[in-house]
């Protein structure tokens, strides 16, 4: 079966009649995992088998595993901590710095790898402006020199542990107070001033090999009117011609309020997937779900299809956990446990 366009959720610890019906539909290509979804770790890997067994293995499993508040899975796995350390590490020891971020992507690709989850949505590479409610500590840094240093050796590290990382929100969610998620978010800046800034740290990292991008919820007043995630100015002008960006790019969660501006949810998603969304993300709105796939027509192209199965986890789960035993994974979560 083929991937579809949509990345949807499941609503509890093992997977409902309902949930294995939105599963199999091929609109249907791929799943994110929430805290809801895990108790222990024997459960997850049931979990998780039971979604491979309905689609296979080029069906896209994901989860938000950045570290701090925005960690989903806990007990049993390492406590990563705020990205924000790394960047008070980085103050005094670059070096110590960088090395804790290779550390830290190799841990949370090896540990969900040895789940059969393909990729996190991580890194942030949204600047701290010491603004925004929502990025905060979610940031590397607010120097853009750190920020780009820090993020390409935790891809690195993504890239050692066996799997692709997502930069987001693209091009820079940092320097508005507001939460895309709870309202209308707007960012009055000029292009010449997010570019040179914000939209930097994404065409560097595009440079060093990032995979996917998310773009945010984010009104961009001054150069488009549409929020990022529906403008194909963003998508296709900046993001594909300007960064010369050949990776995949997941839209953020389309039951967000920031994302209201794109119209009815049918609406949102197509416009989104013409704006150069490879794959859409419905969330936490299982009967909008379920309206949405008897509602879209969307035929995928080759090349958003090629794009979505580079995003697949390239060590084996259990090759994974031989790696995390042969590299000594316990020295390196103490690393990480004490910064």
């Amino acid at each position: 079966m083929k991937l579809g366009p949509l990345m949807i959720d499941v609503e509890g610890l093992v997977l409902s009649d309902a949930d294995i019906k939105r599963i199999s539909h091929p609109l249907v290509g791929g799943l994110i995992l929430f805290s809801r979804n895990y108790q222990d770790t024997a459960q997850l890997k049931t979990l998780t088998d039971a979604i491979r067994k309905i689609r296979g293995h080029d069906f896209l499993i994901a989860v938000d595993h950045e570290g701090g508040r925005v960690q989903r899975f806990r007990e049993g796995f390492t406590a990563i901590p705020a990205m924000r350390k790394l960047g008070e590490i980085w103050d005094n020891d670059p070096k110590k710095a960088n090395h804790l971020a290779f550390l830290i992507g190799q841990i949370i690709a090896i540990e969900l790898r040895i789940f059969d989850i393909d990729f996190s949505f991580t890194p942030v590479l949204d600047i701290d402006y010491s603004e925004s409610t929502v990025i905060r500590d979610r940031a590397f840094h607010g120097d853009i020199e750190a920020i780009k240093a820090l993020a390409s050796h935790l891809l690195e590290g993504l890239n050692e542990g066996g799997m692709h990382g997502v930069g987001k929100h693209f091009p820079g969610h940092g320097y508005i107070k507001a939460d895309s998620h709870l309202s209308i978010s707007e960012d009055t800046r000029t292009l010449d001033e997010i570019g040179s800034k914000d939209m930097s740290i994404f065409i560097s990292l595009i440079k060093h090999g990032l995979n996917a991008v998310m773009p945010s919820h984010v009104l961009y007043s001054a150069a488009d009117k549409d929020p990022a995630g529906f403008s194909q100015f963003w998508l296709k002008n900046q993001l594909r011609e300007k960064a010369h960006f050949k990776g995949a790019i997941f839209s953020d969660d389309m039951s967000m309020k920031g994302a209201v501006l794109g119209g009815e949810m049918k609406d949102r998603i197509i416009k989104a997937l013409e704006a150069g969304c490879d794959m859409v993300l419905l969330c936490n709105s299982p009967q909008l779900v379920d309206e949405v796939l008897l509602q879209l027509d969307w035929k995928m192209s080759s090349e958003s299809i090629e794009r979505l199965l580079k995003m697949k986890g390239f060590k084996e789960p259990h090759i994974a956990l031989k790696t995390s035993q042969e590299k000594g994974f316990k020295g390196m979560t103490t690393q990480i446990m004490t910064m």
